[in-house]
């Protein structure tokens, strides 16, 4: 088997197949080098600040392809202008590479209307101010949705939510201002279903319920009856029902005296009106004495008297004294000097009583 490896058709098979092998791989590169613009380049051009237009040109006559893209708007730039480039000025690359230039657009971006319809108003302006649009006139339109937001409108028109408006254009606004009060009902027998819903939309109503005769919902029947009726007077937004007929009203006249019995209430005019009259309750006025006046205690300070002393009396005994007490002044004894035969009482002029006094020591001369 060896010998039969190293035969000499063997060996010239394989060299031939290494050899196709070598002349494809260098063919593949030197058409890879041809088609790719092997080690050629060329130097990037600087668009930046210059106009679009201009910039396109400029890339075209230097070999290279471009793509424009646009940013957000910015005030302080040209429209159009380009405000980017990639790759930038200082690199180099080959003939018929792409660049991305970022131009400023010409004004701002439109932005979508959001969907405030129906909502409080205060929460529509500050949903619309957060977009970028800015409210203009604000019309107020009788409505039972008090303060809600009813239209965004836009030079004029009514615009929908979703639709797309310039950035920081200037809308107006419908809120509703609150019902209006004591509206007259419009009278609807005779009009078909359709003119009668006209009618009460028009009017500032709402249909309420509508009662077909035949139980179909055919829109040009004749209404026969309405509940409110006609010449009534109800708040904006109230319902009005409906009773409609193929038949004429003037067909229908029991079922109208029917309903009437039913949603008329008749007054009895027969019976004298009951007369009420109003009887002043008589109730005793509240008397308001002043409180009197409470004496103020007044602080008694005691006078002092002098305290009168009898005259001393010459006598052939020693005369005793004794202090006075705490009740009423007692008689003074003066003693005799050998006979002890009687006794002369002695009264202070004041018999009233006195503060009690340290007694003074009297001294008694006998002769």
């Amino acid at each position: 088997m060896l010998k039969s490896l190293f035969n000499w058709k063997v060996l010239l098979n394989l060299v031939v197949a290494i050899g196709i092998f070598v002349g494809l791989v260098w063919l593949t590169f030197r058409w890879l080098e041809y088609h790719t613009n092997h080690g050629q380049e060329i130097p990037v051009p600087n668009v930046i600040n210059k106009s679009v237009y201009d910039a396109v040109k400029i890339l075209e006559d230097t070999g290279l392809e471009y793509e424009v893209d646009s940013a957000e708007y910015n005030p302080k730039y040209k429209p159009f202008q380009v405000l980017k480039m990639h790759p930038l000025s200082s690199s180099r690359v080959k003939p018929g590479s792409l660049v991305r230039i970022v131009v400023n657009p010409r004004t701002w971006a439109p932005i979508t209307v959001p969907d405030v319809i129906n909502k409080y108003s205060g929460l529509a302006f500050q949903r619309l101010d957060q977009v970028g649009l800015k409210i203009g006139d604000t019309i107020y339109e009788p409505s039972i949705q008090k303060d809600a937001l009813l239209r965004v409108l836009y030079k004029g028109n009514a615009v929908n939510p979703g639709s797309r408006l310039p950035r920081f254009s200037v809308i107006d606004v419908v809120v509703g201002s609150g019902p209006m009060r004591n509206i007259s009902i419009p009278s609807v027998v005779g009009l078909s279903v359709k003119e009668a819903r006209a009618v009460i939309a028009k009017s500032l109503f709402e249909v309420g319920l509508v009662e077909h005769e035949d139980g179909s919902k055919d829109e040009s029947d004749i209404i026969y009856y309405q509940d409110p009726a006609s010449g009534d007077v109800r708040d904006q937004g109230m319902q009005i029902d409906l009773w409609a007929s193929k038949r004429t009203p003037a067909e229908l006249r029991a079922k109208v005296e029917q309903l009437n019995s039913i949603y008329r209430m008749k007054v009895d005019t027969s019976l004298p009106p009951v007369h009420y009259d109003e009887v002043p309750i008589s109730r005793p006025e509240p008397s308001y004495d002043p409180p009197a006046a409470v004496p103020v205690p007044r602080k008694e300070v005691p006078k002092t008297e002098p305290v009168k002393t009898e005259p001393a009396k010459t006598t052939s005994t020693a005369i005793s004294t004794k202090p006075a007490g705490t009740g009423t002044e007692k008689p003074k004894q003066a003693a005799t000097s050998s006979q002890g035969s009687g006794t002369k009482p002695v009264t202070a002029g004041n018999t009233t009583q006195q503060p009690a006094q340290k007694p003074k020591a009297k001294k008694v001369v006998v002769e």
